[in-house]
């Protein structure tokens, strides 16, 4: 399972704590609505109540009372129903036959004390607020007051809320994902200097004075990024300077075992294959001192000029033995390319070279453009290709994949296909080894011309 990145944590992190913050407000805040609201209605209701039940204790307290017309006097609206316990009996404004059921039985033994009281209850599923007040004698009114309005109001309540609590999370996942973009720009800048280096622009250098919180870190980037530059350039001059050294004795070897080589027509048997053998080695010796000495000025500044790269490729071709119709340009490819002709050279040599030893020989050249300003050679083989795992290090230095071991292929220096890689590179480019469609490797090199 691939872990969730940091800026997604950070986001989430402050879409939770945005969440229980705004849950938390938004739920103290509608309890004190709430409470507000219930108490404010509470004392109106009570207030009324009052009213009415002196109305109505005027009129039942003569010797003949018209509880009817007492009831009746009542301004109640549609929220309020009103209620008279007298003489064990119970009266309404309506003719419902079980009003008094309404009552709470708590609230009626509280009124037979002579107290008066008031109590929430559910009305036919709709809350509602009974108010009791005890009249003379033995009578006592009760009116129920009706809080659907109320409660409607605190479920709009409810809902608003709860959707300023969402909308605050998701702003506060957004502050949290722009406060991470913001403070992991730095490390992108850091990251993509770690790239520049690794492409091989070692010149590249972090300025500790952009974001003073990272000023060690970017001390520390450019330390590595210079002892790297002293160790390749240390690296590339022992190189050279073998190669140098080399180059000298190994031309007198070569003369010798030359001459030897021609004259082993007299020599027994064993002699014989012992100087044909020195004289293959001394020869691989010699392309691999060549090698190291390509490699160690590869950093060298390309020079380009205007080349025919088609007849180039026909001519490393004709230097190989191999027919010239291997080579073909995509239609639309132009003629004339501007890179190093040197590196280009050796670029082809080296793919066809490869072709050669470890693919039975290459089967077609291709010349195309890859976008604005970019074209590509490729180089196809019949050989076994290449393996997905051997893929990111067959270009890497002595690095021979198992073709060349599987088809005998000893005479290879492993140093070809870098060779290759960092001509590419040298003209902003990148090498690629490919499936070929039927079977094979296809070597693709992309540059900029």
């Amino acid at each position: 399972m691939k872990p969730i990145g940091l800026r997604a944590r950070v986001s989430a992190a402050f879409a939770v704590g945005a969440l229980l913050l705004s849950a938390c407000v938004s739920l103290v805040s509608y309890e004190l609505i709430r409470n507000t609201l219930f108490a404010e209605r509470e004392r109106t209701a009570v207030r009324a109540a009052y009213f009415d039940a002196t109305v109505v204790n005027a009129g039942v307290t003569g010797p003949v009372p018209d509880v009817s017309e007492a009831l009746s006097a009542l301004d109640t609206g549609a929220d309020r129903f009103v209620l008279l316990h007298l003489g064990g009996e119970w009266y309404s404004r309506t003719a419902e036959p079980a009003a008094g059921t309404a009552i709470p039985a708590g609230l009626q033994e509280m009124l037979g004390r002579g107290e008066a009281g008031a109590q929430r209850i559910q009305r036919d599923t709709v809350p509602a607020l009974v108010v009791g007040i005890p009249l003379s004698g033995s009578a006592a009114f009760y009116e129920i007051v009706s809080l659907q309005e109320l409660d409607r109001t605190l479920q709009l309540l409810a809902l608003v809320l709860t959707a300023v609590a969402i909308m605050v999370a998701a702003g506060g996942a957004a502050v949290g994902w722009y406060v991470t973009r913001y403070a992991l720009r730095p490390l992108t800048v850091v990251a993509g200097a770690a790239r520049e280096v690794a492409a091989g622009d070692l010149g590249t250098r972090l300025d500790p004075d952009t974001e003073p919180d990272l000023a060690g870190l970017s001390h520390a980037f450019n330390h590595m990024a210079d002892q790297l530059a002293r160790r390749l350039e240390k690296d590339r001059r022992f190189a050279a300077d073998v190669s140098h050294e080399l180059r000298s004795p190994l031309q007198t070897l070569e003369a010798a075992v030359s001459v030897v080589h021609r004259r082993k027509d007299g020599l027994d048997e064993r002699s014989a294959a012992a100087v044909t053998l020195i004289a293959a080695e001394v020869t691989r010796f010699q392309s691999l001192v060549e090698d190291l000495l390509e490699l160690a000025r590869s950093d060298q500044p390309v020079h380009r000029e205007q080349i025919d790269v088609t007849e180039l490729a026909r001519a490393v071709c004709r230097s190989r033995g191999l027919p010239e119709d291997l080579v073909t340009r995509v239609p639309g490819t132009p003629e004339i390319w501007r890179v190093d002709r040197r590196r280009i050279e050796q670029t082809l040599a080296n793919l066809i070279d490869n072709a050669i030893r470890y693919g039975g020989g290459p089967i077609a050249i291709r010349l195309g453009t890859a976008g604005e300003g970019r074209c590509f050679l490729e180089v196809d083989d019949e050989g076994p290709g290449v393996a997905e795992e051997h893929r990111p290090m067959i270009f890497d230095r002595f690095v021979r994949g198992p073709a060349a071991n599987a088809r005998g292929g000893g005479d290879g220096t492993g140093l070809g296909l870098s060779i290759v890689a960092g001509h590419a590179a040298a003209h902003d480019g990148s090498a690629t080894v490919l499936d070929r469609p039927g079977g094979g490797a296809r070597f693709r090199v992309e540059l900029t011309a």
